[in-house]
């Protein structure tokens, strides 16, 4: 089943509380909404992927618990981005000061900032052409690294701030660079036997 997506345009406003709450009220689905208020509805992962997602998270995490510079989060967070829209990406991190000024009622419900880092990873019924829109989006609203990854092909995109999207083929790792100083994110087990 691929993501569907609902134009509300002017039948249906949701609030950010509402939009929580539908959330809260549907777990089994993804949703996530567009700046513009686009309902976008996604089916659970299949096997292959929600392997490659745990794993892409736990390598972060590992990272992440070594240094406490900061908060890493699984596919099941929304974030309350600037320009409106509600995302969740398949892996992310934000920077410790980031997160500590927030409220406790903002950490509970759907963060109100883009992440520093993002991962999305394309399944076999994701759109490439929406992939790309949703990483520009996270880069537009302050993320500062997003990796694009691509099993199947065994391509990387990197996106980052200012530059052009760098493409690589075949990787075996992916470099933190100075957002996430000494990750190292090895894809060996992601790629497996694509």
């Amino acid at each position: 089943m691929t993501a569907v997506t609902l134009k509300l345009g002017s039948v249906l406003q949701l609030t950010d509380d509402q939009f929580y709450e539908l959330c809260q009220a549907n777990r089994d689905l993804r949703l996530e909404r567009t700046a513009k208020g686009e309902l976008i509805i996604m089916p659970p992962t299949g096997g292959e992927t929600g392997n490659r997602n745990i794993e892409i998270a736990f390598q972060v995490q590992a990272w992440s618990r070594q240094n406490d510079l900061g908060i890493a989060f699984d596919s099941s967070t929304g974030f309350k981005l600037p320009n409106g829209g509600e995302r969740s990406p398949d892996a992310s991190w934000v920077r410790r000061d980031r997160w500590d000024a927030l409220s406790a009622e903002q950490k509970g419900k759907f963060p109100p900032l883009c992440p520093d880092f993002v991962v999305e990873l394309r399944s076999e019924t994701d759109s490439l052409k929406v992939l790309r829109v949703k990483m520009q989006d996270y880069i537009d609203n302050g993320a500062r690294l997003g990796w694009l990854i691509d099993p199947k092909k065994r391509k990387v995109e990197i996106y980052r701030v200012g530059r052009e999207v760098e493409i690589l083929e075949n990787p075996e790792t992916l470099s933190g660079e100075d957002v996430l100083p000494g990750f190292v994110l090895n894809l060996n087990s992601i790629f497996g036997n694509t």
